[in-house]
């Protein structure tokens, strides 16, 4: 069977081998090149011809962003994961390369000198990535399962966007943010209902996300914040390493963020979210889910369906990866599958007719 085949560009030697070894346990991929700069990178692809290109964004001499932005010129369609530092200046950068047309992102392990871990945590995150991007050249045995579970559950059609609505509850992952970009430049700035998001990704980069939200000059976007009013016409997003949740405090929906565990490998999880909303919204819920690996919402969703909320879904020809919105359409729990740039529209004609926002009595 073929393999995928990946160049690795990364100006440290470290996290040269370290990548090129974590790539190397699985059967499935070949490290193919190494390159310590952009100005090497850019000659070596016509060498090694790579299916995949892991890219650094901090380097000296030719930049991640720089060699990304010559890259898409001539390789529009090779898929790019980039690696960024857990800091304010690596996740704008990460950030300007995804609007540059990087494919995904990785952020890097802080603690290299634990070989096991940082190995690892590579072969977790990064291998699912390649193979998801390169999902035409992994066999059938180590693709992630096209279709979900057979839950045993009743399986919902669809109905007419009759419910009133008091909150919008969006949860998305790879290919989010560009995504989350393309919908909320589309909104009314007069939208009056609150957002809530989950957009898997680390710590600091959701700040960052909020700002650059904020800056469409649409809505109001926040990093969710413990014990924040949760108010009309603003949008809060999980902050990376935490679950948000909403809680009902009197009259008030207020935010809270935790330390639970894990929930579907993801912490922020959307199930974590539509979960809380539920218990303080009852139906008047209009769940999102967009783009992502995974099926984080799969159940949050469940649960909005039974309380007669109702639910839209990213079609799979506009998804980065039909994984999450995916299983939700499979499982029968959306109301309504479209494009990316049908979400927005959809979102504001589900939510035209409302009751003032409330909490749950």
């Amino acid at each position: 069977m073929p393999k995928i085949r990946v160049l690795v560009v990364d100006d440290a030697v470290v996290m040269r081998k370290l990548i090129s070894e974590a790539l190397s346990r699985d059967p499935a991929i070949e490290v193919v090149g190494v390159a310590a700069n952009g100005h090497i990178a850019l000659q070596k692809i016509t060498i090694v011809n790579p299916d995949l290109i892991t890219l650094d964004i901090e380097m000296p001499e030719m930049d991640g962003l720089q060699t990304l932005r010559e890259l898409r010129k001539t390789y529009p369609k090779l898929p790019v994961i980039m690696f960024s530092t857990l800091t304010s200046r690596g996740a704008a950068a990460t950030l300007d390369a995804l609007d540059a047309g990087a494919t995904d992102y990785v952020a890097k392990p802080s603690n290299v000198g634990n070989l096991t871990e940082c190995l690892d945590r590579l072969q977790h995150e990064l291998v699912a990535k390649i193979k998801i991007h390169c999902r035409h050249i992994v066999p059938p045995a180590q693709q992630i399962p096209p279709h979900v579970p057979d839950t045993g559950k009743r399986i919902f059609s669809a109905r007419p966007a009759s419910v009133a609505m008091d909150v919008v509850c969006l949860g998305t992952s790879t290919g989010g943010p560009n995504a989350l970009a393309e919908v909320f430049k589309q909104f009314p700035a007069n939208f009056h209902l609150p957002i809530l998001i989950v957009q898997h990704m680390p710590p600091v980069f959701t700040a960052m996300l909020a700002e650059r939200l904020t800056a469409l000059r649409s809505i109001k976007f926040h990093e969710g914040a413990e014990g924040q009013h949760v108010e009309p016409g603003h949008a809060y997003v999980a902050p990376g390493g935490k679950h948000m949740e909403v809680r009902r405090v009197g009259t008030s929906a207020v935010l809270r963020l935790t330390d639970e565990p894990p929930e579907n490998s993801c912490r922020p999880a959307v199930d974590v979210l539509f979960r809380s909303a539920v218990s303080v919204y009852g139906g008047r819920i209009l769940g999102v889910v967009m783009t992502g690996m995974g099926q984080d919402g799969l159940r949050g969703c469940e649960l909005i369906r039974e309380r007669g909320g109702q639910v839209v879904v990213q079609d799979e020809a506009s998804s980065v990866v039909w994984g999450m919105p995916g299983y939700v359409a499979q499982a029968g729990y959306a109301d309504k599958i479209v494009p990316l740039d049908q979400i927005a529209g959809e979102i504001t004609r589900r939510t035209q007719s409302n009751r003032p926002l409330a909490v749950q009595p």
